[in-house]
Order: C-alpha cells, then sequence, then structure tokens
C-alpha cells in the first residue's frame, strides 16, 4: 500500500501544527519547512481545515492550529479523508471491467487487507506521532545552525593563539 503524496503532507502539517503547540502557524512556515510548494499545501490544509482536523484563523495574526487535541485525531481518520480511493486493483475502482469480478477470491483478501492498514492506523493518534517542538524546531530551515567542532586535519597542530603549523614527520625507525 502507499500513500499519495497528499497524504503525506497532511501527516506532516498535522505534526507541524502539534509541534506549534498552543501558537498558529503559517503556510508559509510549513511550506518554507518541507520544502512544499504553499500552492500545494494550501489544499491539504483546505482539506484538513474541512474535515474538522485543523481550523484556521483569520486576520493579521492568523494561521493554522489544531482544531482539537492530537491524542483525538486518530491517523487512520486522516488517511480515510486524503486519499481518494484504495483502489489496489481493477475491480475496487470505478467503472471495473475485470471478467473475472464476480469469481474472483482476491479481491475479498485485498479488502481485507485493506481494511487491517486501516485499523492499524487507527490505533495511532496524533500525540503517537507528533514532534516535541524543541525536536521539531531542528529540522526546519530558519533553525540556528548546530555548533560545529572545527575541523583539523592530522597533520597540524594548534598553537595557543589559533595559528596552524605542520606537525613535525614522525622519524621511522
Amino acid at each position: 500500500m502507499r500513500l499519495t503524496s497528499f497524504s503525506d503532507y497532511a501527516l506532516r502539517m498535522l505534526m507541524f501544527a502539534a509541534s506549534s503547540s498552543e501558537t498558529s502557524f503559517t503556510i508559509e512556515a510549513a511550506s518554507r519547512a518541507f520544502g512544499v510548494s504553499k500552492t500545494h499545501l494550501n489544499k491539504v490544509a483546505s482539506t484538513l481545515t474541512r474535515g474538522g482536523f485543523l481550523k484556521a484563523l483569520r486576520g493579521r495574526s492568523g494561521g493554522l492550529l489544531l482544531a482539537r487535541p492530537a491524542e483525538t485525531i486518530r491517523i487512520g481518520d486522516v488517511v480515510r479523508l486524503t486519499e481518494p480511493d484504495f483502489a489496489v486493483v481493477e475491480c475496487f475502482a470505478t467503472g471495473n471491467q475485470c471478467v473475472l469480478t464476480r469469481t474472483c477470491r482476491l479481491s475479498g483478501m485485498l479488502g481485507d487487507a485493506i481494511g487491517a492498514f486501516l485499523s492499524a492506523l487507527d490505533r495511532y493518534t496524533l500525540a503517537d506521532i507528533a514532534l516535541e517542538p524543541a525536536a521539531f524546531a531542528a529540522f526546519l530551515p530558519d533553525a540556528p545552525p548546530r555548533p560545529r567542532r572545527p575541523y583539523r586535519r592530522k597533520a597540524e597542530t594548534v598553537s595557543a593563539v589559533g595559528d596552524t603549523t605542520p606537525a613535525a614527520p614522525k622519524n621511522l625507525p
């Protein structure tokens, strides 16, 4: 089973909202964070808002935030909202032309598999997959860079004032 990028971005956007805690976020901020176009995320946000997962705040200090607590948002419900269909084979799709449909046993097994997939997702909530705000901030492009140790070549030594001088070659016996 493979989810569409729309579902992937919806789950990411909800994780972003959950990590924003009580503050709202903008689609522009989510777009920068994920490297996804604002136009695409506008569609995702619209679907999540209509589905009751996000709440849109209008005005100068507007933005998006979770419409309800993360503990009440089941991942299976989000996937059901954002996936257009679960037509893993032709007989599940509208306009089925398969000649085996009336006698095929495969469709029953695949139907069970899709049900198990969604049932597994229903066991998890947004709270289960949300990152802490500090942990999520480390992935954002606007996050301050982590301190790095200066690179030193093994063949150099560093003096007290920071000058580098070549290390003396070792005398081999």
